[in-house]
């Protein structure tokens, strides 16, 4: 029961490759620097890249013998539309942008594990390091697969993990089944009739419309889900107006759906189009919904699940592996490679004192480096046997 060694004993340097890529983030499909740092990783490792997969993704490839089994292990690269509030040496010179869900540690992880595994050579078959562009609910996981991904580069089963702030570094989560929630955005275009702020009978007012509405959107899951269904309706946006003394003609309602079903985000799409349309309707003006689900659940093959818990087991212990975590009502769209292929999708701890993800103050862990990277490594020698 121990982290690999070779891993360990570099874990200052992953950790200078992390805060690096934190200092440099980039937008979905925007990664232009951290695609090259990557590949320039890669390539000092020995192994085989290949790059524009799903425009800025990179899959670096190593073969050891001509077995054909093969393991794909995958990281996210992207960053966030965030103004980093941290003020350490490494925060964003990006202003505005910001590694705000740990990407830059799953990066330094996948990578740590790349160099240990080109340097030991400790497996038989092909292992695929993907790094995916673009998962912030912009399509990243959809384009690579659309360009190859999986035919070009074939995996027998696949491993993505997430850093999870609350759960004390050295713990895993490993579960079978769905983890994740699907997700969904949606926009309500208002569209009323603008008039004087001293003369409201003279329009239909789109921001009581739009007012209405976001209260109204709280029914949907109280009124029209199962209670032993789990679902989140949340209003993140409304927008209207320019002045103090002006009715506009038009309001913008904006936010995100997640539900641990397919069938039941489809009814709150429904719903959510029926309600939008007769309140607006029901005040005279006229409402049109763009409802985009971007997101679908992460679905862990049972079996890929206990051989990825089997490995932190022998990594941590296994007091110290959750094999029956309760979903989340987070999304991830590692959920369509996961259609494509079995595998397994963790989660590392992060330590309890780190502030949640998608917060301004948010740092990944460097103590969780060595701990990712060893479970990178040790399922890729567990898949695929020298004997």
């Amino acid at each position: 029961m121990a982290l690999v060694e070779e891993i360990v004993a570099v874990q200052e340097e992953l950790a200078a490759w992390r805060r690096d890529i934190h200092a440099h983030p980039e937008f979905g499909f925007e990664e232009a620097r951290t695609a090259d740092f990557v590949a320039s990783k890669l390539e000092q490792f020995g192994v085989t890249v290949h790059r524009g997969m799903g425009k800025t993704g990179v899959v670096g490839v190593l073969r050891v013998g001509n077995e054909t089994a093969s393991i794909g292990l995958r990281a996210d690269m992207d960053a966030l539309p965030i103004v980093e509030q941290n003020d350490f040496a490494h925060r964003s010179a990006n202003e505005g942008c910001m590694h705000a869900c740990g990407h830059d540690g799953h990066m330094a992880m996948l990578l740590g594990a790349a160099r240990y595994l080109s340097r030991t050579r400790n497996f038989r078959g092909q292992v695929n390091f993907i790094f995916q562009p673009a998962e912030e609910g912009i399509g990243g996981a959809r384009a690579m697969i659309d360009d190859g991904l999986f035919h070009d580069f074939p995996c027998d089963r696949l491993f993505g993990m997430h850093n999870a702030p609350g759960m004390p570094v050295g713990q895993f989560g490993a579960t079978a089944g769905t983890v994740t929630a699907a997700g969904a955005f949606f926009d309500i275009e208002i569209a009323g009739t603008g008039a004087h702020g001293a003369f409201p009978h003279e329009s239909v007012d789109p921001v009581m419309i739009a007012a209405e509405l976001a209260l109204s959107l709280q029914t949907v899951v109280s009124r029209n889900v199962r209670p032993t269904d789990t679902a989140v309706v949340s209003v993140t946006q409304v927008r209207s107006g320019d002045a103090y003394n002006v009715i506009p003609a038009s309001a913008r309602l904006s936010g995100t759906v997640r539900t641990l079903s397919i069938k039941v985000m489809e009814l709150i799409e429904r719903r959510l189009m029926e309600l939008a349309q007769g309140i607006a309707r029901a005040h005279g003006g006229v409402a049109s919904v763009d409802f985009r689900t971007v997101f679908h659940p992460v679905v862990n093959d049972a079996e890929a699940a206990s051989v990825a818990a089997d490995v932190c087991d022998e990594l941590v212990g296994e007091a110290n592996v959750h094999r029956d975590l309760p979903a989340g009502t987070g999304s991830e769209d590692f959920s369509f490679m996961l259609e494509e292929v079995p595998g397994c999708y963790l989660l590392l701890g992060n330590g309890n004192t780190s502030r949640p993800v998608h917060n301004p103050s948010y740092d990944f862990n460097d103590d969780a480096l060595a701990y990712g990277a060893s479970f990178f490594a040790s399922v890729v020698e567990c898949e695929l046997p020298t004997d």
